[in-house]
């Protein structure tokens, strides 16, 4: 029978531990460690994360039981005292760096997007993570509510979160979205919560495609009208101008509009590109597939650990978020690379119920049976 590490530790392998402690030794701040380490953090919060723990004192006792295991994952036990104190005050900035590490590893493997066009595709959206104010007072948002919001610009390829910001509560969706710097040609849809007139202005000048929703309230004239195909739910493809005073200065250039019913709800919509060779078809088709966006989000929320809080400091939130996402890339590199079609979620299940158990990750993966356990020659002597 062939010997295998436990699942937990064949997943670890996939963050290079020379690599870790590279960027530990860049993010370090203060003393040295003296039984504590960044990789010990960072296995304990993994190991929350993949496992659904809920407070310190349980991530402890669960590691505390594995501790003769924990050796050959390069980690020592951490008390709850010590895990809160790293939490609290060692920079977050490590886990973002991983973060940037692991989205590289995953995008060499990742699966294209659906289109037959060879842009990249990205859907740009935020969500917001409350908080209570009493216990998180630098997170201010509203008088009685606190909350953090989490940016994301999300490849299609693959569904990873390529772009990815933490910001506070109170920061606008198109402020961050016009930091990001998506690549020359790429295309980019979002919802009407990123309306900027001059904003598309500088995306078409930095020669960047967005698919959006024209604002119901705009005002512009048809320059052209094109023939659609009506039997696809088309309605309308139009060249526009807008001729608002303000909207005409920060947006001088022509742009296109399209309208769509939904066949299945019956809903019409009206999409606005600055793409002009695309289908209209497929315009209407790539904003159906920002609903992506709020898939990744809902997964997140729902299967890892983003809405309750091991700590109290902006730091501590910082590093919980960091090291959600960093597990969700870990997820994402299995899918792609055992490429079977388990869903993420079927994954995080059979982690879960297996993280230190002796199997092969891959076989698990696969729903073959386990290697028959040999029996200790000891016991057949003594029978």
């Amino acid at each position: 029978m062939a010997h295998h590490n436990t699942v937990f530790a064949q997943l670890l392998k996939y963050i290079p531990r020379h690599e870790f402690e590279t960027l530990a030794n860049q993010h370090h701040t203060g003393r040295r460690f003296r039984t504590a380490s960044r990789w010990s953090q960072f296995v304990a919060m993994a190991l929350a994360q993949l496992s659904g723990r809920t407070s310190l004192r349980d991530i402890v006792a669960n590691l505390s039981v594995q501790a003769h295991r924990l050796y050959h994952l390069g980690s020592a036990v951490l008390s709850r005292s010590n895990l809160s104190r790293i939490n609290e005050h060692k920079p977050y900035a490590l886990y973002e760096a991983l973060f940037e590490k692991l989205l590289t590893r995953c995008q060499a493997m990742a699966p294209r997007h659906g289109f037959r066009f060879r842009n990249k595709l990205y859907s740009l959206d935020a969500s917001t993570v409350d908080l209570c104010l009493s216990l998180f007072p630098w997170a201010n948002f509203r008088t009685t509510k606190g909350a953090i919001k989490l940016h994301v610009g999300l490849d299609h390829d693959g569904y990873l979160p390529e772009f990815a910001t933490l910001t506070d509560g109170k920061t606008t969706d198109i402020a961050a979205g016009r930091v990001l710097a998506f690549p020359t040609g790429s295309i980019v849809v979002y919802d009407r919560g990123y309306t900027d007139y001059e904003w598309y202005n500088q995306l078409t000048q930095k020669s960047i495609f967005f698919v959006t929703r024209l604002k119901k309230n705009a005002q512009y004239r048809v320059v052209k009208r094109q023939q659609v195909a009506r039997n696809q739910g088309l309605s309308s493809d139009q060249i526009i101008e807008f001729t608002g005073i303000q909207a005409r200065k920060k947006c001088p250039i022509r742009l296109r509009r399209i309208g769509y019913r939904d066949p299945q709800t019956g809903k019409h919509y009206v999409f606005l590109t600055n793409h002009f060779t695309l289908s209209a078809k497929t315009i209407a088709d790539i904003y159906k597939q920002r609903w992506q966006i709020e898939l990744f989000f809902k997964w997140i929320k729902q299967n890892l650990k983003i809405k309750t809080f091991l700590g109290t400091s902006k730091n501590a939130v910082m590093t919980q978020i960091w090291i959600a996402l960093c597990v969700y890339l870990l997820l994402a590199f299995i899918k792609f690379q055992s490429t079977l079609d388990n869903s993420m979620r079927q994954i995080l299940q059979l982690l879960q119920i297996n993280l230190f158990e002796k199997h092969d990750l891959y076989t698990l993966l696969r729903g073959n049976p386990p290697d028959k356990k040999m029996v200790n020659s000891n016991q057949l002597a003594f029978l």
